[in-house]
């Protein structure tokens, strides 16, 4: 059997959410610095340029706020009876002179009543209570007045009241009264032992159309009339203490006895009794120009109420927050299917995030990013460096293992824009097992693989980035991480054959796993050992004898530090002429084991320039001072220069850079 309801989705023809671009915003906080769960919680917060946040669904909900409250006042029903009065008192006065037939006494004796009312509106509807009305114009407006103020009063309590008893007989007042007694006998009977569902569900029989809402046991009665009581006390407690003496006193007069008064005060106590975590002393301020009647009013401080509960949810900073917790019906209701839609999204990405194998959670309970989110971050940075590095919009990046070299023996599915021959045998074996050996063959395109290639040489690759806290403090962090990034991405995923050593240096040296650099905090640590980093490039070349050493250094400063044969760093500033000694003694080691050289100057400084330019030349090196933006497409240009034997930097790329001029 089917079933329909209605689509409260959104845009049914909306993308799906965007992992990959939250996951290149959260891989740019975690290499900041910050962990992968603050990173999460961050972009989830900004949002993206098609996708509001929750600081922009927090921002709604305050305007949502500051809107009621700077619209509204409290004096709505005041300004009513007041109406309602004058229109009384008017309609007798000219009954009053119209009536030929009284004699002068009573006229005057009338009239004086009349002029000399109570300034006070309730007290002037106090004195009238007992006011012979001659006018039936008159005696109507007054009896609106009683009312008024009982269908009010009930609205406070019950949501939409006031509107269902307009009009009410005398039966109908009677039928309110015999359900406000027993609900009362009903919530009183609860808080000394509990009430059976046989007889909640007779009460709700018998008054059950009070209740649109039709709660489904006692509890959620409790709650939804706690709430609207509650707010009904914030309310009185928002208006000026003149205001709620003069309420208070025209309450009175509701409905011409003061029984519902009472009923409804015992109803309150009870209330209060049995949910006292509610808020019953709160207030607001209302400051506007729109006067709001009893009930009004009290909605308007459970929508305030509500908004603050949902800035809460929005917010997400109390322990264990999660999305889930925010309530999709009340934003809807408050801001609107569009806002719901929005956090509903949020909801959806938070959750992919947490199920796609993104991020995964350590043995001390912190999340980290798993090698999936590394490769992904990876190929969306290396895209990047592939398009800067063609000058063109849209340039497709390169695939191929090798550069023009032989058949590596393996094989890969064929993506759009491969030049490499198909491996046919491979290709049909994917038909064939597709299709079950049915035929004629039909060849589809997600069966077709090419045929790898592999470079004639190999290459061991010693990446040095240097991690003294000038990059942090220069904005030189996040490109350096990503620099390495997608050179380990471009390795691992092109040239598998290769071997890659990350070597990050700062006051010492040390190797790092792509995950512990891109992870890496910044700290406060004086020094740039670039003589330690050499030592260890140098022992990784020669752990690789047969393949062709490629160092790649980038850095913003001169050496500050080095090793001493104990093991004990040396740190001196400026640069002593040891320290740059012990560097350029394992520089010339490097070059003696054949590496190409390449260094990476960042920043303006003449003198650090001067001296990288000496170094490199030393070694018949070259030297690169690259924007920070282009970081990335240098050290990968770098690299892949090194891959094409018989073929120079320069001629090789130069239409990678189209004369973007990288070369000191």
């Amino acid at each position: 059997m089917s079933r329909f309801q209605k689509y409260a989705g959104g845009d049914p023809l909306a993308p799906p959410v965007d992992l990959a671009d939250a996951l290149d915003a959260i891989g740019q906080d975690v290499m900041a610095g910050y962990s992968p769960e603050h990173a999460m919680r961050e972009y989830l917060r900004r949002g993206s340029p098609d996708q509001a946040g929750l600081d922009e669904l927090q921002r709604r909900v305050a305007e949502r706020r500051r809107e009621i409250l700077q619209r509204n006042n409290l004096d709505g029903t005041m300004r009513e009876v007041r109406e309602l009065l004058d229109k009384a008192v008017l309609a007798e006065r000219g009954q009053l002179a119209r009536d030929i037939t009284m004699s002068d006494s009573d006229r005057d004796f009338r009239e004086m009543v009349l002029d000399n009312l109570p300034s006070s509106t309730a007290a002037a509807v106090s004195e009238l209570s007992s006011y012979d009305w001659q006018s039936s114009d008159a005696r109507e407006a007054y009896e609106q007045i009683k009312d008024l103020l009982g269908r009010e009063l009930l609205d406070q309590r019950f949501a939409g009241m006031k509107q269902a008893l307009e009009g009410a007989t005398d039966e109908d007042r009677a039928a309110v009264a015999e359900m406000l007694s027993d609900l009362n006998d009903l919530l009183e009977k609860h808080a000394a032992g509990g009430v059976s569902d046989e007889e909640f569900e007779d009460f709700m029989d018998k008054h059950g159309d009070f209740f649109p809402e039709r709660p489904a046991n006692m509890e959620e009665l409790l709650d939804s009339l706690a709430q609207r009581a509650a707010a009904a006390q914030r309310m009185l407690n928002s208006m000026t203490e003149e205001q709620r003496q003069e309420l208070m006193e025209l309450s009175q007069q509701a409905f011409g006895s003061p029984q519902l008064m009472e009923q409804l005060a015992r109803m309150d106590a009870n209330l209060q009794a049995l949910r006292p975590g509610e808020d019953w002393s709160g207030s607001e301020s209302f400051e506007g120009d729109q006067g709001m009647g009893l009930g009004d009013g009290t909605g308007a401080l459970q929508d305030l109420a509500q908004l603050d509960q949902l800035s809460d949810q929005l917010a997400q900073s109390y322990q264990g927050a999660r999305l889930d917790d925010v309530d999709l019906d009340a934003l809807a209701d408050q801001l609107g299917p569009e806002s719901a839609f929005a956090a509903k999204t949020l909801q959806e990405l938070e959750q992919a995030l947490r199920d796609s194998g993104y991020l995964k959670r350590g043995s001390d309970g912190e999340l980290r990013l798993s090698p999936k989110a590394m490769r992904q971050l990876g190929k969306a940075l290396l895209r990047d460096v592939a398009d800067r590095m063609s000058g063109r919009s849209g340039a497709r990046e390169t695939r191929t293992t090798g550069l023009a070299g032989e058949p590596s023996g393996a094989t890969r599915r064929w993506e759009f824009g491969d030049t490499e021959p198909w491996d046919v045998p491979r290709t049909i074996t994917n038909a064939v097992l597709r299709d079950g050996g049915t035929f004629p063959i039909r060849i589809q395109v997600d069966d077709i693989e090419v045929t790898e290639t592999e470079a004639r040489t190999q290459a061991a690759v010693a990446l040095l980035v240097d991690t003294s806290f000038s990059m942090a403090m220069d904005g030189r962090w996040v490109p350096m991480k990503r620099t390495a990034l997608a050179l380990h991405q471009l390795v691992r995923s092109r040239f598998r054959g290769d071997d890659l050593q990350l070597i990050a240096f700062g006051r010492h040296a040390q190797v790092m796993e792509i995950e512990q650099l891109t992870a890496l905090d910044a700290k406060w640590d004086k020094g740039t050992n670039l003589h330690h980093g050499l030592l260890l490039a140098n022992r990784f070349f020669r752990k690789h004898p047969n393949a062709q050493p490629v160092l790649l250094v980038v850095t913003d400063g001169e050496p500050t530090s080095h090793l001493e044969a104990d093991g004990e760093v040396w740190f001196s500033y400026p640069p002593h002429p040891l320290t740059i000694a012990h560097s350029v003694r394992e520089l010339d080691a490097a070059a003696r084991l054949g590496a190409q050289v390449t260094f990476f100057r960042l920043g303006e400084d003449p003198g650090l320039a001067r001296f990288i330019d000496s170094m490199a030349r030393r070694v018949d090196g070259r030297m690169v001072s690259p924007e920070l933006d282009d970081l990335g497409a240098a050290v990968v240009g770098s690299y892949l220069g090194s891959r094409g034997p018989g073929t120079s930097y320069r001629e090789h790329f130069g239409d990678f850079y189209g004369g973007r001029g990288f070369w000191v």
